[in-house]
């Protein structure tokens, strides 16, 4: 329901997330290219495409890593929703370090204008 909100707190447990996978991936921040690499993989990750099988097991980073581009589609969400709010939302380092990725991408292959 529009208005009730709270992007405080929403976006400081989707922060704590975005650095748990983080570190089980071992993220480095602070690489503006790794980080474009990884956010080249969060755009074009299609959930759709992830079969498992009763058999089938995934290792922890693989598990992280579809964890995070989850994450990523939730962050610009909620980013995009607060806009729609009037309120500016953003997140801790690690957030602003995938956003400034994520955002760059986007418009590098010509997702946004």
């Amino acid at each position: 329901m529009a208005g009730f909100e709270n992007y405080a707190r929403d976006t400081a447990e989707i922060e704590a997330e975005i650095v748990r996978k983080g570190i089980a991936l071992g993220i480095d921040w602070s690489d503006d290219v790794a980080l474009r690499q990884l956010a080249r993989e969060a755009l074009a990750f299609n959930p759709a495409e992830v079969h498992l099988s009763a058999s089938a097991t995934l290792d922890y980073r693989q598990l992280a890593r579809i964890e995070l581009f989850g994450l990523a589609g939730v962050m610009l969400k909620t980013m995009t929703e607060s806009a729609g709010q009037g309120q500016e939302t953003h997140g801790g380092p690690a957030w602003k370090a995938f956003a400034r990725a994520l955002w760059a991408e986007a418009r590098s292959s010509g997702r946004l204008s």
